[in-house]
């Protein structure tokens, strides 16, 4: 069982990180406006590749952490791959169409997207369940896919390669476990 305090910890990295992302998108978009769209994704595709790194380092050492204390034999997390550059300027476009102040915000919710992906991804290699933890002030999408309880990772879970719902300003994250034991100490679906 992950206690309660472990648990804040690791989705407490994650959010910074996530965050660190936005807010360098913010300062950079304040700076030079939202008027070169190549800039922008250059510059966004720079900062998802670098944060989403991080975000999917450290939930490979989650991962791991969590395999070992359940005694599950089995290979070492492998990180997911950032969002392709493909990836990050539809996301920006399609934030740009709505307001330029959502650029930020989708920058922190791709590079969030990396740490799922990688939780979802080796999960699924290795057959462990997953179950989406909410955290914080959760909104009711989260709080209905957290209700879903424990689940054996799949192909329908990972849909193109992606944790689909991950969305912005959200401290929510997926839990592994092996064998049908542990979890998260708190977490009631």
């Amino acid at each position: 069982m992950i206690s309660a305090s472990d648990w804040q910890r690791y989705i407490f990295k994650l959010a910074k990180i996530n965050q660190k992302a936005a807010e360098l998108m913010q300062q950079w978009m304040e700076q030079h406006g939202a008027s070169d769209f190549l800039a922008i994704v250059n510059y966004a595709y720079a900062l998802i590749s670098k944060y989403g790194e991080s975000s999917a380092a450290w939930a490979c050492e989650r991962y791991d952490a969590i395999a070992a204390a359940q005694n599950s034999t089995v290979p070492a997390a492998v990180p997911a791959a950032t969002a392709t550059y493909s990836e990050v300027a539809k996301s920006v476009g399609g934030a740009l169409k709505q307001s330029s102040f959502l650029v930020p915000n989708t920058v922190g919710r791709l590079v969030k997207q990396a740490g799922a992906d990688t939780t979802l991804q080796n999960a699924l290699r290795d057959g462990a369940e997953f179950a989406w933890i909410p955290s914080g002030d959760t909104c009711a999408f989260c709080i209905t896919l957290a209700s879903r309880g424990w689940q054996r990772a799949s192909k329908h879970s990972i849909r193109n390669g992606h944790a689909e719902h991950i969305h912005s300003n959200c401290n929510c994250e997926y839990a592994v476990r092996f064998g049908g034991r542990g979890g998260v100490a708190g977490y009631d679906p």
